[in-house]
């Protein structure tokens, strides 16, 4: 059998191993062993007898204002649903907000958008929180007073009404996807025409849109399909985690991949990178590639398919591998895709010839769907500092954008902006450019206003306000439009726009414009299928002299830095989000803080181990050792350290950003030479892999496309055995309604944590802070375990989500002395809150360990004084606003976990009932199933023979979890398939 280790400590030998930490309770503080066997009982005795005392406890006392006049659409105690659409300047999702009592408290990806499948991201899911961030701006203030709107607009409208015109007035924005807001600042120019308009992304990908300008003529981004592809090969694009549109990508990439339903193909996927991904960790076969030799192995790649071609092309000598990858893309010509993450003109150039010679374009690389993010140009964004430099700037606008942080250029953007005589930061969060601004005009979070987006050429969404403003915010479009003196809100420029250019014959069918506003509102989007881009013609790039130019590796042993994005967190501009950051990096599993991550061999060689401090070029950052990574790259996570972000993310880490700098006009993330050397001190990281143990059972199954094909129960040949062997001494539950289960197929799960995130929101999950989550205490439903198989240098990796898995014979069950864990007739492992006493037998006697404890009043539950922790500001009044009220807030002293989403099967049951109707199959999505970008999880009826989850339960490649134990889970798995064999490798 396979075997899977969690982290290197596995590896070592016994005595080796770090030994498991203290218990979190402590009973004294001299040598526990003088203390005597009466000490302990007097302890212990009081331990059970105050949690049974606390169980009782009243809780404290929540007054609810009723309404005066209720509004109309109010109904108290149902929710109502708003289309709406996120977008922070990098992703756009369309979404739906979940509304109850006025008050947003939870998002959904839109079921109608066809890109998404109405699937959402962690990142998208947790924005919701920023709504209720006490940090936020929250009135317009002048060098640091406060300004009432009036007295701004005065002020600013006469500034431009008296402008010298000799110089220009700047507004900084990111890349506006929005044609109504377009349009507004086209007509704001037209009024003023000194005012400039400059793009600025936190993250930059203009070395792409040059690499398509140079090819076809156009600079742009394609829409590229992943579903189309029957062979993907990244080059440090880590696309299902941050690169573009990582929720569309997800949900292509696996539904090339699933084998349900009698699909017997799957795509197959080849990853090069420095660093493990997200991306990588998915990829059938991964090769550990140096950062800074990335250009000369897409240049041997190009020769040999130039070669194949037969093209004219000067040659490169290529490695093994990439004659390998030459020989299978060769093959599947028109139905391969090469993609790149990195922002470099010459790479992004080869990637795009590579495809073109590889006829991908047009057929996985749509040209003619070009997207509309990260429109910013790095050199014009150099050439607007030179003009800030020589002050040709008099007034600047930084609108939702903050390049004091994420573009510092060793502090050239600062001192630029000190040189610009009025500086206005519009943002709807505390930003560090905005601390250099004269004025501070809070701008409202994307739930709190109207706004509306054309990510492809024909595709609208909808951005509509789901709750009033919570502070003395105001859309920077109206403060254009104030300034200006346009008549009438935004939302009336907006509605005008799609009357004058959206609405036609042909998608309104028959409806006059007021009903096909309204439709459109409701449904959020609105795709015109005749309107077309042009499709642009190639004309081809100089790829000799980039072959040329990296016609050899150029690693050695240098060390390099690579700079990169993580799933949690990504550029920083949602930093200050409590969920976000408490949420486990995907492949690291360390959350709260960045590190500098480094290959075990490079450990070894320096004597490094994990938690060691080193100075990597004058920053200093604790080690994490990371199987996978290429020998001599040194990795750190940019969105961290920030100065001015807000009470979670201020001083969180360390900013890495300053490490950027401009090569060859565009910022460049990787760092060729740089120096690492020990401290001396430690740090802890917060690592959640190596807890809740299931001491080494077979965990995980899987096995290779060739071996399924031939068997379909190849790698589950286990469960065969393990179900004749099951005995029984239960009684056994008698389900005469409903039974309720779930699928998870490890096949499609990507590991991406959206529904990590989606499940703290719905359920109400608290936040217990860094230190907490150091001595294993978080609080997640639901876990997505990682383990490694193989070479430490490269590592096979698959990912696991486990929650509680409502086991017909449920070990906690028959343990609790006070009934609190109780099995439903419906097969739901239930918790009252209200009977538990916090003995936590049912934590010992699970064997998944999926049960949480709740130390402390991390939720403000509790009446008893002094016994809150509460690092993030979750009790506060504000941030309460969050909670689902169909959910308890639990206490301290009780033990919580997956409920299958209860409230929401309860919902969907009376809803049925009152309609006169039967349940149909689908309708139930738990929290984590809904928001799944890759269409992992299944839940429904057991009894429903028809229902999707039954059909599942009979694949061949569905097991139970430690089935073994005879636990009857109701949550079964789905064997892992990769797309390799013998006769197709690059090992």
């Amino acid at each position: 059998m396979k075997e899977y280790w969690r982290s290197l400590e596995d590896l070592l030998p016994a005595e080796e191993a770090p030994q498991e930490k203290k218990s979190s309770v402590v009973l004294s503080d001299t040598d526990s062993s003088k203390n005597s066997r009466r000490d302990f009982l007097k302890y212990f005795g009081f331990s059970i007898a105050s949690a049974a005392v606390l169980a009782g406890c009243e809780r404290p006392v929540k007054k609810a204002i009723p309404y005066l006049i209720q509004p109309e659409e109010v109904k108290p105690g149902t929710a109502n649903y708003y289309a709406s659409t996120f977008y922070d300047g990098a992703e756009m999702v369309p979404v739906l907000v979940k509304v109850r009592d006025g008050r947003p408290i939870k998002i959904e990806g839109n079921d109608l958008c066809q890109m998404t499948g109405g699937s959402a991201s962690a990142r998208v899911q947790a924005s919701l929180l920023n709504l209720y961030d006490e940090s936020r701006p929250a009135q317009p203030t002048l060098d640091g007073n406060p300004i009432r709107w009036e007295d701004v607009d005065a002020k600013l409208t006469e500034t431009l009404a008296t402008w010298d015109a000799s110089k220009e007035f700047v507004i900084v924005t990111p890349s506006i996807i929005s044609p109504s807001t377009k349009k507004l600042v086209a007509d704001f120019i037209g009024r003023y025409p000194f005012v400039v308009h400059e793009t600025f992304d936190g993250f930059s990908y203009s070395a792409l849109r040059e690499a398509y300008s140079q090819s076809f003529g156009k600079a742009m981004i394609p829409s590229f399909r992943f579903d189309k592809a029957k062979l993907v090969v990244g080059f440090n694009a880590d696309f299902l985690g941050t690169w573009l549109q990582p929720t569309a990508f997800g949900r292509q990439y696996a539904s090339a991949r699933k084998l349900t339903e009698g699909q017997r193909e799957m795509m197959r996927h080849i990853q090069f990178e420095p660093i493990m991904t997200l991306t990588g960790s998915n990829a059938d076969e991964r090769v550990p590639m140096p950062a800074v030799d990335e250009a000369y192995y897409l240049a041997a790649l190009y020769s040999e398919l130039a070669k194949k071609s037969g093209n004219n092309a000067p040659a490169v000598k290529a490695p093994e591998a990439i004659v390998k990858v030459a020989n299978e893309l060769a093959a599947t010509r028109g139905k391969s895709l090469v993609v790149s993450g990195t922002n470099d003109v010459a790479i992004q150039t080869l990637v795009v010839e590579i495809n073109q010679l590889l006829q991908n374009i047009g057929q996985t690389v749509l040209t003619s769907m070009p997207i509309n993010l990260y429109q910013g140009d790095d050199k014009a964004y150099d050439a607007l500092l030179g003009r800030m430099e020589q002050d040709k700037v008099g007034a600047i606008m930084f609108w939702e954008t903050n390049p004091v942080y994420h573009a510092p250029l060793k502090g050239r953007t600062e001192e630029a902006i000190k040189k610009v005589p009025l500086r206005l930061a519009v943002q709807s969060q505390q930003t560090e450019t905005s601390l250099l601004c004269n004025y501070q005009l809070p701008a409202p979070h994307y739930l709190e206003r109207w706004d509306d987006t054309e990510l492809v050429n024909g595709v609208y969404t909808l951005t509509q306000p789901a709750i009033r403003p919570l502070f003395k915010t105001r859309p920077a479009q109206e403060n254009l439009m104030a300034w200006a003196g346009f008549d009438g809100s935004y939302y009336d420029f907006i509605k005008l726009y799609w009357k004058d250019n959206v609405y036609n014959s042909a998608i309104a069918k028959g409806k006059q414009f007021e009903t096909f506003w309204k439709v459109s509102l409701r449904d959020g989007i609105v795709a015109d299928a005749g309107k077309t881009s042009d499709n642009p013609v190639y004309k081809g790039a100089d790829v000799a002299s980039i072959l040329k130019a990296n016609s050899a590796a150029r690693s050695g042993n240098d060390l390099e830095l690579v700079l990169y994005k993580n799933v949690p967190v990504g550029d920083g501009t949602l930093a200050n989000n409590p969920w976000l950051q408490e949420l486990p990096e995907p492949v690291s599993r360390v959350c709260w803080d960045n590190y500098v991550s480094v290959s075990p061999a490079f450990a070894a060689l320096r004597g490094w181990t994990q938690g060691d401090v080193v100075n990597v070029n004058g920053v200093e950052l604790p080690v994490l050792v990371q199987p996978g990574q290429a020998r001599n790259t040194l990795a750190v996570a940019v969105g961290y350290g920030r100065s001015n972000a807000g009470r979670v993310a201020s001083d969180l880490g360390k900013d890495v950003y300053p490490f950027v700098v401009m090569n060859n006009g565009h910022r460049s993330y990787v760092v060729p030479k740089v120096e690492a050397t020990a401290t001396g001190s430690t740090y802890e990281l917060a690592a959640t892999q190596s807890h809740h143990s299931m001491e080494g059972r077979a965990l995980v199954r899987e096995t290779t496309i060739a071996e399924y094909l031939e068997n379909p129960a190849s790698g589950n040949e286990m469960h065969e055995k393990v179900e004749k062997l099951h005995t029984t001494l239960y009684h056994e539950h008698e389900y005469k309604g409903h039974h309720w289960g779930m699928v998870i197929d490890l096949n499609s799960c990507i590991g991406c944590n959206a529904c990590v995130v989606a499940c703290s929101a719905e359920n109400n999950v608290p936040v217990v802070g860094r230190n907490e989550v150091r001595r294993s205490h978080e609080m997640h439903w639901i876990r997505l375990d990682r383990y490694y198989s193989g070479d430490t240098d490269n590592p096979e990796v698959v990912r696991q989500p486990v929650m509680c898995q409502h086991c017909d014979n449920a070990p906690c069950e028959n343990v609790c002395p006070v009934a609190a864990t109780n099995h439903s007739s419906e097969g739901i492992n239930q918790m009252a809150y209200n009977r538990c006493i916090g003995t936590r037998y049912c934590n010992n006697n699970c064997p998944y360990k999926v049960r949480r404890f709740n130390w402390y009043d991390y939720t403000g539950a509790d009446t008893i004084p002094n016994n809150r922790v509460d690092p993030a500001g979750m009790t506060l009044d504000l941030k309460r606003m969050v909670l689902n009220p169909d959910v308890t807030v639990r206490a301290k002293g009780v033990i919580e976990k997956c409920s299958m989403c209860i409230q929401r099967i309860q919902d969907k049951k009376l809803n049925a009932k009152k309609d006169g109707r039967q349940l149909a199959d689908g309708e139930i999505k738990t929290a984590c199933q809904q928001t799944c970008p890759a269409d992992a999880i299944t839940f429904g009826d057991m009894n429903d023979p028809d229902s999707k989850v039954s059909k599942l339960l009979k694949d061949a490649r569905q097991y139970g979890l430690l089935e073994e134990l005879h636990t009857l889970p109701s949550v079964v798995y789905l064997s892992k398939v990769r797309n390799k064999d013998k006769n197709k490798t690059l090992s």
